[in-house]
């Protein structure tokens, strides 16, 4: 049977092994602990962080302008509205929160057993992102993840899916605990006061200390949560 029989949206698949999911969770780690090789995967967790800002600006009734992915992994999302009030403050909260929220999510769907869901709505975000993407780079960088989601949603077997489908998700969770703490490490060393914390500090009058403490407690949490989902605890 072919895999574009086997495709079913809304259905369920079956549970994989937990060797593999052990083996997934090793995998993701893999790549977010080296720096050599988190340099390069860091690009994925720019992509749903500048997403995160986006869509929140949009869901907050900002007008969304555009977003900017480089390849020294940063990232600038320009949305325009009322320069302070709950919507800018919710759009500049979102970035370093959404990757880890978007991998709970993932795990809460891969636990109930909903993996071809989870990677065509993980597609159809990264479609949606390529239309706000305003440079070659970004464009690239989207364009060759979502590739990747498509292509194995559509040609794989189902455990390859899976497979696919839990890295993807331990990424998302392990990749999410790390930007926050290099956050507080450049800060430390050259506080520029142009992060997300800086700027949520000048939007709330709340030190930038608590608001990198919100980054932690949601990236920490979040894996716990999430880890636990995802190996059945």
């Amino acid at each position: 049977m072919s895999a574009l029989e086997d495709f079913q949206l809304f259905g369920t698949q079956s549970a994989p092994a937990q060797w593999l999911v052990v083996a997934t969770g090793i995998a993701a780690l893999a790549v977010v602990v080296p720096h050599s090789l988190w340099r390069l995967s860091r690009n994925a967790i720019t992509i749903a962080h500048e997403g995160g800002h986006g869509l929140v600006a949009l869901l907050t009734g900002r007008r969304l302008d555009g977003i900017r992915l480089h390849s020294d992994t940063s990232g600038l999302t320009v949305s325009r509205g009322k320069p302070h009030g709950p919507g800018m403050i919710l759009t500049a909260a979102a970035g370093y929160t959404a990757p880890p929220l978007l991998g709970l999510g993932g795990a809460w769907l891969l636990a109930a057993h909903h993996v071809t869901l989870f990677l065509w709505l993980a597609t159809a975000l990264l479609v949606a992102m390529l239309v706000m993407i305003r440079n070659a780079y970004g464009v690239l960088t989207v364009v060759v993840t979502g590739a990747a989601f498509l292509l194995v949603s559509w040609l794989t077997s189902p455990d390859v899916q899976s497979a696919f489908a839990y890295t993807a998700v331990w990424f998302l969770l392990l990749g999410g605990v790390r930007p926050a703490f290099e956050l507080q490490s450049k800060r430390r060393r050259h506080n520029d006061g142009d992060s997300d914390a800086d700027q949520l500090a000048r939007l709330t009058h709340v030190p930038p200390a608590l608001w990198l403490f919100l980054f932690h407690a949601v990236s920490v949490c979040s894996l716990i949560g999430g880890g636990r989902w995802l190996l059945g605890l």
